[in-house]
């Protein structure tokens, strides 16, 4: 791949350190202990048997690991070559280390961090999209003013499928809608479709729209289709998904066509046909550069598509749309837009190229231009009552409280909606109801949070552009 030519025009290695090495983090350990040019030494997390376990299950001896409790161990440790275990993520501020990858899955604790490596003149991996949803694009113009560079990860959907609109823009292509996509099992035999733990079971008419669209029914279908399925969307309106959309929107502009993104039940072919203009016989309304969340259909024994991102994108001259075509590309049916999709993702294992390109060659794989064009925004899914915390931190269910949908990117106001993660870790101000959206004023704002601090010199930064 080119990268590795690049790799090959520069010296030396890059000295990374990693802030959270939960399953994701675990990854980068295993994985970056194989990759050459890249030295992953130096593991801050709180719970050292993880961060052990890590080293131990990457090859590491367990003679070479040290954990550290102090600044002056940890550097002489290092020094030594051996693998470092630090409890305090600061600490590895003060290393010898190039990059910092943040990996924590708490907003508060990303953006701290991240910004204490920026100001540090340490590169930035940004694997904390809960963070980088709501104070992305003043990070970035941090690392920028500090010369050195904030990216968002290679290892999930939303740096993937930046680097894949990028790649298309490249080449003069238009990008007409992009995401990442869930599927749904279907099953003829049994009349049913399942996804996320949720089966549905079909009558003979309702077979029926497993069918093909074709131009005449496609928006009929759709809507049907989404009708038929609607208990699978409960998960998809939890935050995880659309912060993953949150942090792509803001990387290549996509925005969704709604609130809620349309989420169609599709085929992977009949995506460009689907995720378009009105105006080309798809269903997209008020954009033309979208953000969608398809659910694809497969069948027993066809490849499962769980992480996968795609983008549907047209070329205005018909002699290479149709020369594309004829070479793989899934096209709709005028040969006006295709898609491209990559039916994975590999997690931790693909984020040493985002540590590699930041360290090397001082560039990011994620968007290069971060803007706030999208905030995710949430309802309350039961009445909750003022002084109740919201979220504690290490319960990843909490989110499921809330109803969450996609808004175009605002500055903070009392009256206003609330980004989603900053209502991490924080109580409310006041009672409220059953299905209210959460504004900015039924917060009590915490007195020292980094991602609240963030957001205010952000809002002053980009306020010519909301």
């Amino acid at each position: 791949m080119i990268y590795e030519q690049l790799f090959r025009k520069t010296d030396g290695m890059v000295r990374a350190g990693l802030i959270g090495c939960g399953d994701f983090g675990a990854t980068i350990v295993t994985q970056g202990h194989t990759v050459p040019r890249l030295q992953l030494r130096a593991v801050a997390e709180r719970d050292t048997d993880r961060a052990m376990r890590a080293y131990l299950d990457a090859g590491v001896p367990a003679e070479r690991i040290a954990l550290c409790d102090t600044p002056g161990q940890a550097h002489e440790a290092y020094a030594g070559g051996r693998h470092i275990i630090v409890r305090d993520a600061a600490m590895l501020m003060e290393m010898p280390l190039e990059v910092i990858v943040c990996c924590t899955r708490s907003p508060e604790w990303g953006a701290r961090y991240a910004r204490m490596a920026i100001r540090a003149r340490k590169h930035v991996v940004m694997v904390d999209k809960e963070a980088d949803s709501v104070v992305g694009p003043v990070l970035k113009r941090l690392a920028d003013a500090h010369k050195v560079v904030y990216t968002t990860d290679d290892g999930d959907e939303p740096g993937l499928l930046m680097g894949m609109v990028g790649w298309a823009r490249s080449m003069g292509m238009e990008v007409l809608a992009g995401g990442n996509a869930h599927e749904a099992l279907f099953d003829p035999d049994t009349r049913t479709i399942a996804s996320r733990g949720k089966v549905v079971q079909l009558t003979g008419e309702q077979l029926r729209l497993m069918e093909r669209v074709r131009p005449e029914n496609l928006r009929e279908v759709i809507a049907a289709r989404r009708a038929l399925t609607d208990a699978f969307r409960v998960d998809e309106e939890c935050a995880d998904p659309y912060c993953h959309m949150a942090v792509a929107a803001n990387g290549t502009g996509l925005l969704p066509d709604r609130a809620h993104p349309l989420h169609p039940l599709v085929y992977w072919d009949e995506l460009p046909s689907v995720l378009v203009p009105r105006d080309m016989g798809g269903i997209h309304d008020a954009v033309r550069c979208a953000v969608d969340i398809p659910t694809i259909i497969r069948k027993k024994g066809e490849p499962i598509c769980g992480g996968s991102v795609y983008m549907v994108v047209r070329c205005p001259n018909t002699h290479a749309m149709e020369k594309m075509r004829r070479k793989g590309l899934i096209t709709n049916f005028d040969v006006s837009a295709g898609v491209l999709y990559r039916p994975y993702h590999l997690c931790g294992a693909e984020s040493a190229m985002s540590i590699l390109c930041a360290g090397l060659l001082g560039v990011p794989t994620g968007g290069s231009e971060l803007q706030q064009h999208v905030d995710i925004i949430c309802s309350v899914r039961r009445a909750m009552r003022a002084g109740e915390t919201i979220g504690p931190q290490g319960d990843s269910g909490w989110n499921r409280d809330f109803c969450c949908s996609l808004a175009r990117g605002a500055r903070l106001a009392q009256d206003a909606p609330i980004p989603f993660f900053m209502l991490e870790g924080n109580r409310l101000a006041c009672d409220v109801p059953e299905g209210a959206v959460i504004t900015l004023g039924m917060v009590e704002a915490p007195k020292d949070s980094a991602l609240w601090e963030l957001r205010r010199e952000q809002d002053a930064l980009f306020a010519d552009k909301q």
